[in-house]
């Protein structure tokens, strides 16, 4: 069965950095889609980072681009939500999700995924 597990949130201070990991087990990576998400209180859920099925290619938000790093490591089962310079709307709750259709530069919308983690709690203030 497909599994993943998220860890790795917590407090920090505006400027600062977290890494979120997923743990995944139940299927190989390279065969899924696998996308982080979040959901701030009273927002939708959104697309932070993805990587495709398809193409392979990785996407990010344009809110995030250049601040967060997708990545995984394969010998652990394992990817990863590197977030530097944190701002104070990077608030939410952050899931890990997997699809095994082909998903390709659509990976950062949530509908696509049916398999997810139970979120970790990201909280970025002074």
């Amino acid at each position: 069965q497909v599994q993943l597990v998220e860890s790795g949130g917590g407090l920090v201070q505006p400027g600062g950095s977290l890494r979120l990991s997923c743990a995944a087990s139940g299927f190989t990576l390279d065969d899924y889609a696998i996308g982080w998400f979040r959901q701030a209180p009273g927002k939708e859920r959104e697309g932070v980072s993805c990587i495709s099925s398809s193409d392979s290619n990785t996407y990010y938000a344009d809110s995030v681009k250049g601040r967060f790093t997708f990545s995984r490591d394969n010998a652990k089962n394992t990817v990863y939500l590197q977030m530097n310079s944190l701002k104070p709307e990077d608030t939410a709750v952050y899931y890990c999700a997997a699809e095994d259709t082909p998903v390709g530069s659509s990976c950062l919308r949530w509908y696509w995924f049916d398999s997810w983690g139970q979120g970790t709690q990201v909280t970025i203030s002074s």
